[in-house]
Formats: structure tokens, C-alpha cells, sequence
């Protein structure tokens, strides 16, 4: 029987948090004041008991010391973000997403994404529905449909007209 394992260090597990990918500060936060409750709560069957969980204090503390090492970053996190999320979705989820987290886009990065959302729209109707015959009229609950999918993945309602009524090329 190996030794039991000794409790991770709240400062480790954050790294190995951030090590994984970039988190927001709450959603961070949560996270290991969630690990503090489950410990709190008992070990799991056959485990050592672990010391008395963090409080809040200690987490924002840590959390104020990786941001000022640079290690977590609200910029970062937007980033990486907005980069896992535009291929996908439109601009309207990706900020309530953000929101979510209590970060918003800033300027720059919110009109990057108004340019390109018609396009990326374009795309992502076209993997889902592909390339209709010009000649073949849809019907209207083809286009309802279409555009709930469309609205469904945070697309602005004037993009999704565009999108569905003129297909995947038309202006």
C-alpha cells in the first residue's frame, strides 16, 4: 500500500489551475474555494484527512500575488477566449460569456470581432447547413430554423438575416 499523499498547497493547485489553461480570477477563485469546501466536508474513503481547508482571505491572497506576477492575467484570459470562441460563436455569446467572469471586451478586440462576425457567420452556417442549390427556395421553417441556430450561437440578429436569406456568398 503506497503512502498516503500529502494535501497539495493552495498555491499549488492554482498553478497547476493556470498550468492547464488561462482562468479568470473568479472562476479561479471559485475553484479553490470549492477544493477548500470539499475538504471541509471529509476526505473521500481510504484517504488521509487533509489540515483545515483555506478561507476566502488566503485565496484572494494568492490570487493578488499571482496577478502581480504576472501568472494570472485578465488580458490573457480575454484573449485566449475570444481566440477559442470566434470560430464558433458570435459576438453576443462570447461577451456574455466574458461578462460571466466580470471582464468585458475592450475596444480594439470588440470591433476586430464586429468586423468579422458576418463572415465567421457565414462559416458556421455553412458547416451546419452547407451549400443549397441557388434555385431551391427554402421554406419558412427552414429559415426559422436557421436562424434560431444562428441566434443560438450569439450572432446579431442583422448578420443572421444577411447569412440566411442571401446564403453563404452573397452580400
Amino acid at each position: 500500500m503506497p503512502p498516503p499523499r500529502k494535501p497539495l498547497s493552495l498555491k499549488t493547485r492554482a498553478l497547476q489551475a493556470l498550468a492547464l489553461r488561462e482562468h479568470s480570477r473568479s472562476e479561479l477563485r471559485g475553484k479553490l474555494l470549492r477544493r477548500a469546501g470539499r475538504q471541509a466536508t471529509g476526505p473521500a474513503p481510504g484517504a488521509q484527512a487533509p489540515g483545515p481547508g483555506p478561507n476566502a482571505d488566503e485565496v484572494d491572497a494568492l490570487l493578488d500575488a499571482l496577478q502581480a506576477q504576472g501568472l494570472l492575467s485578465p488580458e490573457r484570459f480575454i484573449e485566449s477566449r475570444v481566440h477559442a470562441r470566434s470560430a464558433r460563436f458570435g459576438n453576443r455569446r462570447i461577451q456574455a460569456e466574458l461578462a460571466q467572469h466580470g471582464l468585458q471586451l475592450d475596444t480594439q478586440t470588440a470591433e476586430i470581432l464586429r468586423a468579422s462576425e458576418l463572415e465567421r457567420a457565414r462559416a458556421v452556417w455553412f458547416r451546419r447547413y452547407g451549400m443549397r442549390p441557388p434555385e431551391a427556395p427554402l421554406e419558412a421553417a427552414d429559415v426559422a430554423r436557421q436562424m434560431r441556430f444562428l441566434a443560438a450561437r450569439g450572432f446579431s440578429p442583422e448578420v443572421i438575416r444577411r447569412v440566411v436569406k442571401g446564403g453563404p456568398h452573397e452580400d
